[in-house]
């Protein structure tokens, strides 16, 4: 326990900087957390199937370049929530928003099946509402 408590004397100055960054990181996940929320459409829950936005949009290049910074970001995002979980901070809504961000095989069905948690659907709709926008529709069913 000493050798312990003379390490965290000795670093004192890099705790102090890392509960500030972990604080400044949690307001930015926030930050983020509504936004995304905030645009959605409120049906984007409850549609069969997403088309890939990279189909529908006319210059695919730099469509697929943008693509690939969020998807970058969306890995920064989730290495910073892992690192959140033994640091103070919103670990697990950090690495969440960065799941949201990037692409992957069933992405859309897990979503759906976050929606179905109770306590993650009133969080997200209390956000949209404060935003004066309508809640976001629940899928019926969750295997889409």
């Amino acid at each position: 326990m000493i050798a312990l408590t003379d390490w965290i004397q000795r670093n004192e100055q890099l705790l102090q900087l890392l509960g500030s960054l972990s604080l400044l990181l949690m307001a930015l996940t926030l930050v983020a957390l509504a936004l995304v929320v905030v645009t959605l459409p409120e049906n984007y829950f409850t549609r069969d199937h997403r088309a890939p936005a990279s189909l529908t949009h006319p210059h695919p290049l730099p469509w697929r370049g943008l693509a690939l910074l969020k998807n970058l970001l969306g890995i920064l995002f989730i290495l910073v929530g892992i690192t959140l979980l033994v640091l103070p901070g919103q670990g697990a809504l950090t690495i969440l928003i960065g799941l949201t961000m990037t692409n992957f095989p069933g992405k859309y069905r897990l979503e759906r099946r976050m929606m179905h948690q109770p306590a993650i659907n009133k969080m997200l709709n209390q956000i949209r509402k404060l935003a004066g926008k309508p809640p976001l529709e629940v899928p019926k069913n969750i295997a889409g």
